[in-house]
């Protein structure tokens, strides 16, 4: 088997937006309402959480938009459009077409394809992954969120779509972000070369490892969280928690905070409603892994989008330095 390339260096995807979200302008319903109705205002359609993509299945995926001049057929069937924000002073608002049965979704896709984000997503650039991931996080915020919490009566979209406000009770809600950890645990105790704790979800394709994961619980800082979920589905107990980066998740609607820690012992007592499997793995053993999607290959990595991903490559890229 090829040995696998690692790229600790790359930036993670779905992060690095560089789209400028207006914060102040969006306040103003007229300016609003003048961006929407510009001729070169770009559209994003967003189709039961698919993405509107160029470019698939043959050449190199990228967002597709749509003039609003030449999308009146779609946004007339959309609902409320969500102003994302700026890019070098062209609005783009993405739309949700969900409403649409399928064959309708797929003349107004035109020459291009809703896709999901996962598929596509990872030959992406960084900057065209950003602003779909973004784009699809609105729509679903918004498709979860027409009533109010509080009294029930239905909600309307306010600052272009950036906040909803109850018609009745005046409650305000903004685009919920669910935190979770994850985190790869390290056991260099000087007895053989170093290891990672990779474990396996028994939904995840045959031969699937990754880091493990959970979310934060209320009243927890992020460091406990780490602590917990990793003694709750392996029965490690660790020290030394270091962060390491962060990545927006929109599947549905996460943040992934990515952390390292130090494993006082190897010994495991795995949740078996957690995880399937566990195991210790050395950087030399990592390098003959195959990808997420080789079907021939026994062990697999997790996909290159994921900031999973990022932590085991970046120490695979370390342990190998040494």
């Amino acid at each position: 088997m090829p040995v696998r390339q690692t790229c600790a260096d790359a930036a993670l995807h779905y992060a690095g937006n560089d789209i400028d979200r207006a914060a102040l302008q969006r306040k103003d319903p007229e300016w609003l309402a003048a961006q929407l109705a510009h001729p070169e205002t770009l559209l994003m359609p967003v189709w039961r959480n698919r993405n509107l993509i160029a470019g698939m299945p043959c050449g190199a995926p990228a967002a597709a938009t749509l003039l609003r001049t030449s999308g009146d057929e779609v946004t007339a069937v959309a609902a409320e459009p969500v102003f994302l924000g700026l890019r070098k002073a062209t609005a783009i608002y993405a739309i949700d077409l969900s409403v649409c049965e399928e064959p309708l979704a797929e003349r107004l896709a035109g020459d291009h394809q809703f896709v999901d984000l996962r598929l596509a997503g990872p030959l992406m650039s960084l900057s065209e992954a950003a602003l779909c991931a973004y784009a699809r996080g609105m729509v679903y915020w918004h498709r979860h969120h027409g009533f109010c919490s509080n009294c029930g009566r239905a909600t309307r979209p306010e600052q272009g779509g950036q906040m909803r406000q109850c018609t009745a009770c005046k409650r305000t809600s903004f685009p919920r972000t669910d935190p979770a950890v994850i985190m790869l645990v390290i056991c260099d105790n000087g007895d053989g070369p170093a290891r990672c704790l990779l474990g396996r979800d028994p939904r995840w394709p045959s031969g699937a490892y990754s880091t493990l994961a959970g979310f934060v619980e209320p009243g927890e800082s992020l460091e406990e969280a780490v602590t917990r979920e990793v003694f709750e589905e392996s029965g490690v107990r660790v020290h030394d928690v270091t962060y390491l980066g962060s990545q927006p998740w929109p599947f549905p609607s996460s943040i992934m905070l990515g952390f390292r820690a130090q494993a006082h012992s190897m010994a495991l007592q795995l949740d078996p409603d957690e995880v399937e499997d566990a195991q210790w793995f050395t950087a030399a053993q990592i390098r003959q892994f195959g990808e997420w999607g080789d079907r021939n290959a026994a062990l697999k990595v997790p996909r290159r989008d994921s900031i999973a991903r990022f932590l085991i490559d970046t120490w695979v890229a370390e342990q190998e330095r040494l």
